[in-house]
């Protein structure tokens, strides 16, 4: 089983200001408590034991709320990126810097997403032969029609993203995908669809709930199905 995580937690949250100007997005609440605290529960109820979480953009605020995770009966450890906004490496850039705390294999989880999506039985999954990820992947929202990866019956992922399904910001990973990354900025996408084009992706469609966070609608949406299923209507 696979007991690491990592979040990230590093970006502005430029579609949220001015929420985002004095609080880092995983700190705004949704469904009475900071976003980012929704994951470590998932996670710590899924088995997993530690957690790592990227930093840049009012960082220090993530650090002195979470701790070392004693609080979720985890172990929480933080890669520093910088202090300000620019100084976040982008996905692909922060998971190369993080690599040495991940170990062989570790679920990687954006921080501004909310799902259903059973940790439990990603972190167990057995990967397909040759593949270096397993992406978790949901029906296209408004915001990206298009999809972004094809899926065929036998759960091999496809580049190109005509009739696709969207990366839902959750998978599972392996660290040979990033070892040979020169460190620095580095967008995760391009590393995908080239690892994809040679046959090293698979995937499944997560058909439960899922919503990405990273707008003010879509955030009220979010603490309005969070309040509904707690009953704190």
């Amino acid at each position: 089983m696979t007991t690491t995580a990592m979040i990230l937690a590093a970006g502005r949250g430029e579609r949220l200001r001015p929420l985002t100007d004095h609080t880092p997005k995983p700190l705004i609440e949704v469904g009475g408590k900071p976003l980012i605290e929704h994951h470590l529960e998932y996670l710590a109820t899924a088995g997993i034991q530690r957690v790592v979480i990227n930093l840049a953009h009012l960082g220090e605020q993530i650090r002195a709320h979470l701790g070392n995770g004693e609080r979720w009966g985890l172990t929480i450890e933080y890669s520093v990126e910088g202090e300000q906004a620019e100084d976040a490496l982008e996905t692909a850039g922060g998971i190369r810097q993080a690599l040495d705390r991940l170990g062989e294999r570790f679920l990687l989880v954006n921080g501004d997403v909310l799902s259903d999506i059973d940790y439990a039985a990603l972190a167990n999954r057995r990967l397909c032969a040759d593949c270096l990820f397993h992406l978790v992947l949901v029906d296209n929202p408004p915001h990206n029609p298009d999809g972004d990866f094809p899926l065929d019956d036998t759960g091999q992922l496809g580049s190109e993203p005509t009739a696709g399904l969207t990366y839902s910001g959750i998978g599972l990973f392996q660290a040979n995908l990033f070892k040979d990354l020169p460190q620095g900025r580095r967008a995760l996408g391009p590393v995908l669809r080239a690892a994809i084009a040679n046959g090293l992706g698979c995937g499944h469609h997560h058909r439960g709930e899922w919503l990405d966070v990273g707008t003010p609608e879509r955030l009220a949406e979010a603490d309005r199905r969070l309040r509904h299923h707690s009953g704190d209507q």
